[in-house]
């Protein structure tokens, strides 16, 4: 269920004081002082909870069966496997008869979101250069997770369970799908079909010889981690939100961050983020094309959302190919080789 792509979700609704506290009675976690939505949470399933015995986050009504099942166990191994702050513990009740679904309330975890203006206003150019290098460390931490096969966690046996065909056919039918979804709302020309199938086929060899199948958070965005400055300077606080995880090639989370740097004008620092995730790669043959198709992949979604919701922010004129493009084509990508 990880790698569904999901575009609205199940919503809290009205969460009353007395379901919060039995909530924290549950698991003695103290006597409820407030709560509030949290101002990130674009799905609109978390509620910041403060108490006499801390801060938490409260999570719930499940997008899939085994969400929590999931979550939890994504988190407590990423614990166990990498130095990155996680909400530990994950606590969860299966029970629906407090909210009327089931949820897992965590710690909460402390810092600032980079996109924001308030954050973004006080960094330096050096602030900047060391934060998208600490990204590309955090998250090639993330993919030293390795495991035999791509696929995705059986909440049941807790095992992965393979995808049913290779990882680049199932990859690929993926990109398909949502091209062709997009030709719903957008005019995706037959030059723009076989503008994708020409980078899909240039990079069949480099899918191919993948050999290893690494964790794959799926949405590592600036959303779901925080930053703060120490002694040391900044680092990643927190990394949150496993929803979409699964095991394929680690490649597949560059390109929320990379798109975050190209839209904000910040070249240098999409060049600075790949470089410095390349240069930290056991096996680097072939990232260029897998960047390409897993970049191609985003764009693909982006656009079609952006037609579908007419809140496209670009030349309206432009066709897929040529706005696509200008993601793709990154010199600091062809020279990491």
């Amino acid at each position: 269920m990880t790698t569904t792509i999901y575009f609205s979700s199940n919503r809290l609704g009205e969460v009353t004081i007395d379901q919060v506290q039995r909530m924290l009675n549950r698991f003695d976690l103290g006597r409820l002082l407030s709560y509030e939505k949290t101002a990130e949470g674009v799905l609109g399933q978390t509620l910041y909870v403060s108490s006499t015995a801390g801060q938490f986050v409260l999570k719930g009504n499940p997008l899939f069966p085994g969400q929590w099942v999931e979550e939890k166990f994504m988190v407590e191994q990423i614990q166990a496997l990498t130095p990155i702050p996680v909400p530990t513990p994950y606590l969860v009740d299966h029970t629906e008869d407090i909210f009327g679904w089931s949820y897992a309330v965590m710690p909460r975890l402390y810092g600032q979101h980079i996109h924001t203006p308030e954050l973004q206003a006080k960094l330096t150019s050096l602030d900047k250069k060391q934060m998208a290098e600490m990204l590309a460390t955090i998250l090639l931490e993330l993919h030293s997770w390795k495991v035999k096969n791509s696929g995705e966690l059986d909440t049941t046996t807790l095992a992965i369970r393979p995808f049913e065909v290779s990882y680049r056919v199932w990859l690929y039918g993926r990109i398909r799908y949502w091209l062709e979804d997009a030709k719903k709302y957008s005019n995706i020309s037959v030059q723009d079909m076989e503008w994708v199938e020409e980078i899909l086929e240039g990079s069949r060899q480099a899918f191919d010889q993948l050999e290893a199948a690494t964790f794959v958070m799926g949405d590592f965005k600036p959303q779901n981690f925080l930053m703060q400055n120490g002694d040391k300077g900044w680092k990643v606080s927190g990394l949150f939100d496993f929803t979409t995880a699964y095991f394929g090639d680690g490649v597949a989370d560059l390109p929320k961050i990379t798109t975050m740097y190209l839209e904000n004008g910040e070249e240098e620092l999409a060049k600075g983020f790949l470089t410095a995730y390349s240069q930290g790669m056991e096996a680097k043959e072939g990232f260029t094309e897998r960047f390409r198709v897993h970049m191609l992949h985003q764009q693909i979604l982006n656009w079609g959302c952006a037609k579908a919701m007419k809140q496209v922010t670009w030349d309206d004129n432009l066709s897929f190919a040529d706005w696509a493009q200008k993601f793709m084509d990154i010199e600091a990508i062809s020279n990491s080789r």
